[in-house]
């Protein structure tokens, strides 16, 4: 069984979609990519932080798919990360409402000991001194480091993004995100110069049309499933991050082609985050619903052709 350690946020949203709002419920980046790698036969922990409103049944939601939570902190009399956001008609451009960082903002992780040999490290999207100080205190260089980020932190940051970027071996990020760092419009081009700033290999994910893998000269594209409702949007890059990581340490194999059958199982599993809102569709999927799925990619891009 492969050892994955995540590093991410344990966070209350509020979401407001054209298909209804709920109040606070359970949300963040640690969130997702746990639920989504518990999928598979993994030892995960999650690093994270909390404050003492974050409810026991929501930490029982973790460790009922047997994710170690040991390395969560919670700070008595502290107020959990909250994100609150409005998504309009065509799901893909949303409003934020309101952020409050709360304990995340002065976060100081502790990677528990016995995940400091993890073969597989997910550094959910946090503040890149945060990623940088996990790395720092693994025993020894994980067999695989996978970054996710987002376009705040190259606004802000940029100078620490990309001390970070030069420790790790994969970078997921979208396609706007991708042409931001890089500079260049071309995605092709944009992963080019984002593999010469340190990772062996590029993730770019383009939502609804799917998502593409980089290394060297090879691509490889993974489709998007149409669905027929979009609940919410909230998390699905998560649940991909933790369905790539998840897979890939569970058969303990980071070759190219290996990593594509990761893009699948992370595209599946995304495909049905957004059918409810929240991670409310990840607690209750069944592995004979993913397998269906899994079909269903496979029937999209499988095809014969006979070349002269």
């Amino acid at each position: 069984m492969g050892k994955l350690l995540i590093v991410g946020s344990l966070a209350f949203d509020a979401i407001e979609s054209p298909f209804g709002k709920t109040d606070k419920i359970l949300g963040g980046a640690g969130t997702f990519i746990g639920l989504a790698a518990s999928k598979f036969h993994v030892d995960a922990a999650i690093v994270s932080v909390v404050g003492n409103d974050f409810p026991q049944e929501y930490f029982d939601v973790l460790t009922g798919r047997n994710i170690d939570i040991s390395g969560v902190e919670i700070v008595k009399d502290g107020k959990t990360f909250f994100w609150s956001g409005k998504y309009h008609n065509d799901m893909n451009s949303r409003d934020t409402l309101v952020t409050e960082l709360n304990t995340l903002g002065d976060f100081n992780p502790i990677v528990p000991q016995n995940y400091k040999d993890a073969d597989v490290v997910m550094l959910g999207n946090l503040h890149p001194s945060t990623q940088l100080s996990v790395i720092n205190q693994m025993k020894e260089r994980p067999k695989l480091i996978i970054l996710d980020t987002m376009n705040f932190w190259m606004d802000n940051t940029l100078p620490e993004l990309l001390a970070v970027i030069r420790h790790i071996d994969v970078i997921t990020i979208n396609d706007e995100e991708a042409r931001q760092l890089s500079g260049e419009y071309s995605l092709v081009k944009a992963a080019e110069k984002i593999s010469e700033m340190g990772p062996e290999y590029v993730v770019i994910k383009k939502g609804e049309h799917g998502a593409l893998l980089f290394h060297e000269k090879n691509i490889f594209f993974a489709p998007a499933l149409p669905l027929e409702e979009v609940f919410d949007p909230t998390g699905a890059g998560d649940t991909f991050a933790g369905g790539f990581a998840g897979y890939l340490a569970s058969t303990r194999n980071i070759s190219f082609e290996n990593m594509k059958n990761a893009i699948i199982h992370g595209s599946n599993l995304a495909s049905f985050c957004v059918e409810k809102f929240g991670t409310e569709r990840m607690q209750t999927l069944q592995k004979e619903e993913i397998d269906k799925r899994l079909h269903q990619f496979k029937a999209l891009t499988q095809f014969n052709i006979e070349l002269q």
